[in-house]
């Protein structure tokens, strides 16, 4: 699951009435209709009960197709947590517009996407806020067979790299290839999109830009082990967050208590994968069985403590890790203007410790 194009750059379901802007409300939609007008009211004991309230349907879009990073979406799904909150969730994945799109165009009432996305997207005046963290420290980084021999930023030299055709690539090795020495135009950029890591370095490239919590344990899996240069291992500003859930402003601005049930559910079922890593890849692995089960639970184990980490709870999110990467991408000209920290990420919903 490497970093692709995709991924840098429901409501629609949630009552079609909050994206049109009606007042109308069809949440519960019993009406006592009890006694009304008898003349001899039944007795209590056979008085009718009110009709449970309907469950709102809304849609979350993940930012690229299912692994662990979703895991606690689907097992709120699967264990119940988001009916006990009155929600029916569909879980979609994003298609050709992109699940940033979904959610500001209001398909979507929440999606999965990453930081470095959302700070281009509000600088373009996307009104799409991060919610929560879904992972507390930034697990990608580049990594290589070890037949390459790139233990150090530094050996990028004279190898060649394969990515998407992002300027942000160039930045993140230059980032960290410049305290070690490194010259990050001895390097050779090729584009390679959405080809498979995996016949990439066989047949193109030497490393790549990936998520060990995926590709990695792939790697382990296959016996193709790599030697993995992590972003933040080299560079603080660039552990931001990623991935990380998205509202719009208008479904904050609007629907608040639909945004604090969504989270509350989805938090107990990240902290489910978090205690119970095993249960929760099964549920993963039931929810998508095109998905290898020996690779989801592999994944599991190795990401779940990494959900919340040194974080108080999960989902929080620190303004300075959010003003350390606009600040770099500001630096190195690849943003026009710096980023209002404060409008793009809320704690506001999550629910309390």
């Amino acid at each position: 699951m490497g970093i692709k194009k995709g991924r840098l750059l429901s409501l629609a379901c949630i009552l079609s009435l909050a994206i049109a802007g009606c007042g109308s409300n069809n949440g519960a939609n019993g009406t006592n209709e009890g006694n009304g007008g008898n003349a001899s009211p039944a007795p209590a004991a056979e008085a009718t009960a009110a009709a449970p309230a309907a469950l709102t349907k809304i849609k979350v879009a993940l930012d690229w197709t299912p692994n662990t990073n979703h895991t606690g979406l689907y097992a709120a799904k699967e264990l119940g947590y988001y009916e006990e909150e009155g929600l029916d969730v569909e879980i979609v994945q994003p298609g050709a517009a992109g699940a940033d799109t979904m959610v500001t165009s209001g398909e979507a009432a929440f999606g999965v996407s990453a930081q470095e996305a959302l700070t281009l997207a509000r600088l373009q005046g996307v009104p799409l806020v991060s919610i929560a963290a879904i992972i507390q420290h930034n697990t990608s980084g580049f990594a290589a067979p070890k037949d390459r021999n790139i233990t150090s930023p530094k050996d990028f030299e004279g190898k060649t790299y394969g990515g998407w055709g992002s300027p942000a690539e160039e930045a993140a090795m230059k980032a960290i290839m410049d305290p070690e020495g490194g010259d990050v135009k001895k390097v050779k950029l090729v584009n390679i999109g959405e080809a498979d890591y995996f016949t990439a370095v066989k047949r193109d490239i030497d490393f790549a830009w990936i998520f060990y919590a995926w590709t990695g344990i792939e790697a382990e899996l296959r016996g193709e082990p790599l030697d993995m240069l992590y972003l933040k291992d080299y560079a603080p500003q660039l552990d931001y967050y990623t991935p990380i859930l998205t509202a719009s402003e208008k479904v904050i601005a609007d629907q608040p208590e639909l945004v604090k049930a969504f989270l509350k559910a989805t938090s107990k079922g990240y902290q489910y994968a978090i205690d119970q890593p095993e249960e929760a890849a099964a549920i993963l692995t039931k929810a998508v069985p095109d998905l290898d089960p020996e690779l989801v639970l592999a994944s599991q184990k190795w990401l779940s403590p990494k959900y919340t980490d040194d974080a108080d709870r999960w989902g929080e999110q620190k303004a300075e890790v959010w003003q350390n990467y606009s600040d770099w991408m500001y630096g190195l000209k690849l943003l026009d203007q710096p980023l209002d920290v404060d409008s793009t990420f809320t704690n506001e919903f999550l629910p309390a410790e």
